[in-house]
């Protein structure tokens, strides 16, 4: 399965660490970057790690940066792209279950690596229940028209 990830300087070394756990499990990893710690814009990884999950290239994407939350405001302008803050493991879970959400983030100052493996593979593991959610999803995508 591939995966887009992106992150903002803030998030460049979580982003690292992630990037190691999932090779390791046999995910293939598109980095969009950024590739240092060199100051940066969050929007633009975000943005192009939405794209490729909403172009259909990558199933899911991950996004870090210092809080999280820019980034995944950022992925969110994209249509098709449903993401959320991975803030603990039950949130991890329910953002596939119930929202089918296909990218996470983080932020980096408020989580550890360990942490964020954890979320992530539960992410990753978790499938959509369909159903009454279904509904719902299909009345967050009809706002993209």
């Amino acid at each position: 399965m591939k995966l887009a990830i992106g992150s903002d300087h803030g998030g460049f070394k979580l982003k690292e660490g992630l990037k190691q756990h999932l090779a390791a499990k046999g995910f293939e990893i598109i980095d969009v970057g950024t590739y240092n710690s060199d100051s940066c814009h969050y929007p633009e990884f975000g943005a192009k790690a939405a794209k490729l999950v909403a172009d259909g290239v990558c199933k899911f994407g991950i996004v870090v940066c210092t809080t999280g939350e820019g980034i995944v405001i950022a992925a969110n302008k994209v249509k098709g792209v449903r993401a959320g803050l991975a803030y603990n493991a039950d949130v991890a879970r329910l953002m596939r279950e119930h929202n089918d959400a296909n990218v996470i983030g983080f932020g980096a100052n408020y989580v550890s690596l360990e942490e964020a493996c954890e979320r992530v593979d539960i992410f990753l593991n978790t499938p959509f229940a369909g159903g009454r959610h279904a509904t719902r999803v299909q009345m967050i995508n009809d706002l993209e028209k």
